[in-house]
């Protein structure tokens, strides 16, 4: 850290306002506990803590020049006006890309034990949402996967068709069978994946029934042991949990043959759930390139303001993956925007082809 008797005025400037933004910071963390309970509530104000610990050194250097309290960045207020609002996964995401981008490791003016502090930070935020990103995972997958197939397929449908040269009528029927037939099969799809995969592990679990035979098994040469081998116990770990787990029969805290399964299952949901939810969502992304059909546009009218809607509504959806990923919203917004025109420009032009083959 430089050490000068008397600042200059761009320096003053620059650690008034670390010091607004990490107050800005602490105030987010302490929002978003205020929403939470247990370890998650302790975690984020000690996080909340750490920042003030920053915001002391700052004061320290600024003595006298202090001044009035200045508001956080732009970045850092947005976060907050999300906690107090939301406090969910996608401010984490958010205050992960913050702490990510902490300029304390290229200022000589902020120690090393903070720029360090930062970078810890920004995992334990990355654990903290990783919980969240978890609890809706395989919910997030089926609504982003769901609404890009219905958006890019009727808007590749609609444009298809349309520059073949049909009566808008004609369009507008194609567009409606496509967002019928399209949400039925997802559905359909997403309830017979879903209840296959749950079929394969209940298959996969130990039997209750199993459990009975415990008392009946000869310590000294059972099959016990074999079960801990097939489950990925190596074989002196599996005869050693197999005489603890022997050893237990009978008493109060007796264990269960299935207690130690190594594999976790992902918690998957049911059939019927996934099938309405991807049905739902394929629907709702497959209405947005008939709108203007629906609304007696047509021709070049209806085609452009079909795909500014799509577009639009690709570039939120991908803006959203990238919060909740950690990643660069832009970019993931302009990676999924160029996948759907592609998809949508290739069918089109595909339509112009045909059109003109029949004329």
């Amino acid at each position: 850290m430089n050490e000068r008797s008397t600042p200059l005025p761009r320096d003053i400037r620059r650690w008034r306002q670390y010091l607004a933004d990490e107050r800005a910071e602490a105030s987010v963390y302490r929002d978003l506990a205020s929403r939470r309970e247990g370890e998650e509530r302790e975690i984020l104000l000690a996080l909340a803590d750490a920042e003030g610990r920053h915001e002391a050194h700052w004061i320290d250097l600024l003595g006298d020049e202090v001044g009035r309290p200045r508001k956080g960045d732009v970045r850092t207020r947005i976060l907050g006006f999300l906690a107090r609002r939301f406090g969910s996964v996608f401010v984490l995401a958010l205050a992960q890309r913050a702490e990510g981008r902490s300029p304390y490791e290229s200022d000589a003016d902020a120690t090393d034990a903070m720029a360090a502090d930062e970078r810890i930070h920004e995992e334990v935020v990355r654990g903290l949402a990783a919980r969240g990103r978890n609890r809706l995972s395989g919910t997030f997958r089926a609504a982003v996967f769901g609404a890009n197939d219905g958006l890019v397929s009727n808007l590749s449908l609609v444009l298809g068709v349309g520059a073949a040269g049909v009566d808008q009528h004609v369009i507008l029927l194609t567009g409606v069978a496509g967002l019928l037939a399209g949400a039925l099969s997802m559905g359909a799809g997403e309830y017979v994946s879903v209840r296959s995969q749950r079929e394969l592990l209940e298959a996969s679990s130990p039997s209750p029934d199993a459990d009975g035979a415990l008392a009946h098994l000869d310590v000294d040469a059972n099959e016990l042991t074999l079960v801990y081998r097939a489950r990925g116990m190596a074989a002196g770990d599996a005869e050693q949990h197999a005489r603890e787990v022997l050893s237990s029969v009978g008493s109060s805290d007796q264990r269960s043959l299935g207690s130690t399964t190594l594999d976790a299952h992902e918690a998957i949901g049911t059939g019927m759930g996934a099938a309405l939810s991807s049905f739902c969502f394929f629907a709702s992304g497959a209405v947005i390139p008939i709108l203007p059909y629906i609304f007696g546009l047509s021709g070049a009218a209806a085609v452009i303001a079909a795909t500014g809607l799509v577009g639009i509504v690709l570039l939120g959806t991908g803006s959203i993956v990238g919060l909740l990923s950690g990643a660069s919203p832009i970019r993931r917004a302009l990676r999924q925007l160029l996948i759907g025109f592609g998809a949508a420009g290739a069918t089109y032009l595909l339509g112009l082809l045909f059109g003109v083959a029949a004329g």
